[in-house]
């Protein structure tokens, strides 16, 4: 599933072609994906203007003429292409929104996970998610707060989007190493020194992710190089580029987690 580097890598590549274009219908070609009643959709759309596009968490929103928004959430494999009306689509295109240049905007995805609404109201979508770890008013007291009574483990607690906004399985695993900090601690043992370790860590790494445009994996997610910079992730037996120690994976509320047994103690 992409990450807030992998969605805001996306958001800056639609901007171009698409902000100042102007939607002119849909075709919905798997409803499931579509959390708007369609004939809603395929009537409120069309006419809208594209004035911005901005992220929320691993949201999409596109900031409509009409005042309405459209969010997209890729989910674990969409990716958007933005094609000329004439050309062949992919098997795999989704959602099919058309423009007013003779161009489309596709939603492809295979596994057919990706979501899709129109909203007047922004928080019908996003109204609940966790505050953004790179937003220039979020302060590590702010970050220190939000763990005050909070229990459990670290590594979950992190993938929470309630919590905070954005972070997934690869940028908690790099978040944690960095903070030298082992993800499966229980949040109350953590001191004040290490969560600002933790909220810097975040930050850095989220930033890193962004500047290297995201991890590829497959063609989905093209043209990111943070892969090519992981410390832990998806690294196990190999060794710590720090010290030396083979990566231990184990599965933390379900979900792989790497890290450096001896740096993240």
């Amino acid at each position: 599933m992409p990450e807030l580097p992998e969605v805001e890598t996306v958001v800056r590549g639609l901007r171009g072609p698409l902000v100042g274009r102007t939607f002119t219908g849909v075709t919905v070609l798997w409803p499931n994906s579509i959390k708007t009643p369609i004939p809603e959709l395929q009537e409120r759309l069309p006419g809208q203007r594209i004035e911005a596009i901005t992220r929320r968490a691993k949201y999409l929103q596109f900031h409509l003429s009409g005042g309405d928004s459209l969010f997209l959430h890729l989910k674990m494999s969409g990716d958007l292409l933005v094609e000329p009306e004439s050309e062949p689509r992919h098997p795999h295109v989704r959602t099919v929104f058309g423009l007013d240049n003779a161009h489309e905007l596709r939603f492809k995805d295979t596994r057919k996970f990706g979501r899709v609404y129109l909203v007047a109201d922004p928080a019908q979508v996003i109204g609940k998610l966790g505050p953004e770890p790179l937003a220039d008013e979020f302060s590590v007291e702010d970050f220190k707060r939000l763990f005050e009574r909070k229990k459990g483990r670290l590594k979950p607690l992190l993938l929470n989007q309630e919590f905070i906004a954005g972070v997934g399985n690869i940028y908690a695993d790099e978040s944690c190493f960095l903070a030298k900090i082992d993800p499966r601690r229980a949040v109350d043992t953590l001191s004040a020194e290490e969560l600002e370790h933790l909220y810097e860590a975040i930050r850095q790494v989220l930033t890193a992710g962004i500047n290297h445009k995201g991890a590829s994996f497959d063609s989905v997610y093209r043209g990111g190089e943070f892969q090519d910079h992981f410390q832990v992730y998806g690294r196990a037996d190999e060794p710590c580029l720090t010290c030396g120690t083979p990566i231990i994976r184990v599965v933390t509320g379900g979900r792989s987690t790497h890290f450096c047994p001896n740096c993240q103690q």
